[in-house]
């Protein structure tokens, strides 16, 4: 077992517990696509079917039964591990955060700087790094198992506070070998747009299809490596974060189609909980990741 299949059993066990994936949609805040994801991965990485779903509604297997049985077993025992260490040991500060991938070259953005910063006057802490889409990092916080997050938060959640600090530069790509990467801008046409085979970010759910009108989507991913793959194969178009894309550009293996036209920006925000507003840790990163943030916005 490891940090993932410990999450897609929570996410399992949530839906058995909601009775219905419309009922855990909404409490696990996350799209039906990325519910069924998640199902599946764990399904792959268990080796048989948990549930049946369909017309006729959501029902356990036998097989999903005992895996529920079991998971909850095993939620209470690291439960009671957590309780008895925890009783064994010294309290010790943490501040657990999360963010989407692919950030890693958002100079802009200056997480790489922030996390260098806090430990000078919080050299102490135990620091936890979770990468998650927006709907994830919301729902952690949300839980209480994450206390701040960066991301692309287009769906609020009443008890969290969102902080904007960042616009993403994002345009649409296509990978060497593509049927469109030879052809000049001004040449492009809807009806060669509307031919290219569509990959879309599950976590932006139909936002990057409604963007560029295209009439249907045939791929889809939740993480942006996995989006630059599937551009890269040739096989595929969609949009990436420039700075995610930049490198690949320079070598000579991606291209941005229609830059003006099918660019946009993406707003980044600071989230964390209302109750955790003063809370002095939470505070403190906060205003480091802003303030590298407007630093590098300022040049």
């Amino acid at each position: 077992m490891d940090n993932m299949d410990l999450r897609l059993l929570r996410i399992f066990a949530t839906l058995v517990e909601a009775g219905s994936f419309t009922e855990a949609q909404a409490e696990l805040n996350i799209s039906q696509p990325t519910l069924s994801t998640h199902l599946s991965t764990l399904e792959q990485r268990l080796g048989n079917r948990l549930c049946d779903r369909g017309r006729k509604g959501f029902r356990l297997t036998p097989f999903g039964s005992k895996t529920y049985s079991a998971a909850k077993k095993l939620f209470a025992d690291i439960e009671a591990f957590n309780e008895t260490m925890g009783q064994q040991s010294l309290p010790q500060k943490r501040l657990r955060l999360g963010i989407i991938d692919g950030v890693v070259t958002n100079a802009c953005l200056g997480l790489q700087r922030a996390l260098e910063a806090f430990p000078a006057t919080h050299g102490d802490i135990f620091i936890s790094l979770e990468l998650g889409t927006p709907e994830e990092l919301a729902a952690a916080i949300a839980d209480d198992r994450m206390d701040l997050a960066v991301g692309p938060f287009t769906s609020k959640l009443d008890q969290i506070l969102y902080t904007p600090i960042h616009q993403e530069l994002h345009a649409l790509y296509c990978g060497k070998g593509n049927e469109l990467f030879g052809v000049e801008q001004d040449k492009i046409t809807r009806k060669m747009l509307d031919a290219a085979r569509f990959s879309v970010r599950g976590y932006r759910k139909l936002d990057d299809i409604y963007r560029v009108g295209h009439p249907r989507a045939s791929a889809q991913v939740s993480r942006t490596e996995a989006q630059l793959m599937m551009i890269l194969s040739g096989r595929y178009i969609g949009f990436l974060p420039c700075h995610a894309a930049e490198p690949w550009v320079e070598r000579h293996l991606l291209r941005p189609l229609k830059m003006g036209a099918h660019s946009f920006s993406s707003q980044h925000y600071i989230a964390y909980k209302e109750q955790n507003f003063d809370h002095p840790q939470i505070q403190d990163m906060a205003k480091i990741i802003k303030g590298e943030a407007l630093c590098a916005a300022n040049g």
